[in-house]
């Protein structure tokens, strides 16, 4: 291999020529995959991929679902067969020691808060989170039309839930302008976000929002940190797991720019139970996820999916995962070993043995092992003896996380909540206004009808009505009149005639 080809060597090789087993810089962007049955060493594995990107001055970014991997942060302890491993696999200067390391949590509980906000995360990629229909979506663009143009940040939920609000009390002036809205599609929305923010969404959602840059951090000695996501509650919420690491990938995708393969990746993405992504995802999701993968590897990113099995990943997205390690999988039942014949097959296959066999045959801290070749090509499944971490093989106690955390570079840039004027406070204020116009209009209403109240009270009386008798006077009064008259009248003219 030529010198200036830079790897990552994470295990040897069990066949009579002891190949070591590596990944190389330039394909670590082709993603990779590491599955196998629980208690068979992957988080392990996972630890050792981690802590050696970051010596090559890769950053990581990894999800810890169980707290374990927190360990990276610390130095593992001397055992016995941790230094017969090294010594067996020929790892020159092995030591122990923690790596440079930061940790996140959307709970703000066991790390540094993680937020975006509602505008970064787009009305697309939100209307395919919620699962919305197409007229539901035209609805969502319009909010977000609507914002942009009053100069509404939609920051968090409150944000958008205000918002939507709004026009479903103004649906037939913004129907005018924007195009038919209505209360059905607004209620169905609602009730989506509703389902959504159940499952704490509002932790995700806010400011101040987590920036890129600060999950690609370097120490001053040119070693990549590890970014740590505390998940084991996330985890419990698989929608907004789901909504976070796709997040994630989707504005890594669009943020960097192009560099197609380098000697080493600019990032690296472990995500451990990977399940958690696809099960249950909309289909809009899946496809959604399937293209980052693809397409994401030209930004310098690779991405490392962490399951049980390989039939956890959809098709699609199992196709573009170059760098595959296989820990020990169990045949219990006929569908077990279809399974496991399918994940032989999967192997370009080894003539010295039988993948099938020696699958179910790995001892823990073992693995088939293909990575891309020089050329690009798959190589030969090996079997493998991971190397050991120089981490602790366990989590970090709370006491370690608060010291990381306290000198942490990012400590005072994330851990104070901000909440400046968007869409909701302008929408109170404007409500507020509405509010006190209407009262002043009422008021003057009112002022008005007592001012009339008050001229008729002070307007001079006028005759008394009649009585009883003077009315029955009047009566006979105009008829004797009447009577008179019309006796003279007749006879005046008569005489005439």
């Amino acid at each position: 291999m030529s010198e200036d080809i830079k790897f990552l060597h994470f295990g040897q090789g069990q066949g009579s020529d002891k190949n070591p087993a590596k990944i190389l810089g330039h394909f670590a962007n082709r993603h990779g995959l590491i599955t196998g049955a629980t208690g068979t060493g992957k988080t392990v594995t996972v630890q050792v991929l981690a802590e050696n990107f970051a010596d090559l001055g890769v950053p990581v970014f990894v999800t810890d679902i169980k707290g374990d991997v927190s360990g990276l942060s610390q130095a593992g302890k001397q055992k016995d067969f941790l230094d017969n491993r090294a010594k067996e696999l020929n790892i020159q200067n092995y030591r122990y020691e923690g790596s440079p390391t930061i940790f996140w949590d959307i709970f703000k509980v066991h790390g540094h808060p993680v937020r975006t906000t509602i505008q970064e995360i787009g009305s697309m990629y939100l209307s395919r989170l919620l699962e919305l229909s197409d007229v539901q979506e035209g609805v969502i663009a319009v909010a977000f039309k609507y914002a942009e143009e009053n100069n509404m940040p939609l920051l968090d939920l409150k944000d958008l839930k205000s918002l939507l609000q709004f026009m479903g009390d103004n649906y037939q002036e913004l129907s005018n302008q924007y195009g038919r809205i209505t209360n059905a599609s607004i209620g169905a929305i609602q009730r989506r976000l509703l389902n959504l923010e159940s499952q704490s969404a509002d932790k995700l959602f806010g400011e101040p929002a987590i920036e890129l840059a600060d999950l690609m951090r370097q120490t001053m000695s040119g070693k990549g940190i590890i970014s740590i996501m505390e998940s084991r509650e996330l985890m419990l919420k698989p929608q907004l797991y789901a909504s976070f690491l796709l997040w994630l990938m989707t504005e890594l995708f669009e943020t960097l720019p192009e560099v197609g393969d380098q000697p080493l990746p600019k990032l690296i993405l472990f995500f451990d139970e990977a399940h958690l992504i696809f099960e249950d995802a909309p289909k809009e999701v899946l496809k959604r996820i399937e293209q980052v993968a693809r397409l994401i590897r030209s930004k310098g990113v690779g991405v490392y999916f962490c399951t049980q099995s390989p039939g956890d990943i959809p098709e699609d997205v199992l196709g573009q995962l170059g760098n595959k390690i296989q820990h020990a999988l169990r045949a219990y039942t006929p569908k077990d070993k279809k399974v496991i014949r399918a994940v032989a097959d999967s192997f370009r296959a080894n003539p010295n043995f039988n993948t099938v066999d020696v699958i179910t045959e790995l001892g823990v801290g073992e693995a088939l092992v293909s990575t891309l070749e020089e050329k690009g090509a798959p190589s030969v499944v090996e079997r493998v003896k991971i190397a050991p971490p120089r981490c602790r093989m366990g989590p970090a106690t709370d006491e370690e996380r608060k010291l990381i955390m306290s000198r942490s570079p990012v400590g005072g840039k994330y851990d104070q909540d901000l909440d400046r004027e968007s869409a909701y406070e302008k929408l109170q204020k404007r409500k507020a206004e509405l509010a006190e116009l209407k009262a002043k209009e009422q008021a003057r209403l009112e002022e008005q009808a007592r001012a009339a109240e008050q001229e008729k009270v002070t307007r001079r009386p006028g005759r008394p009505a009649d009585s009883f008798a003077t009315k029955l006077g009047k009566s006979v009064q105009r008829r004797l009149t009447t009577k008179a008259v019309n006796a003279f009248w007749k006879m005046l003219f008569g005489r005439r005639r």
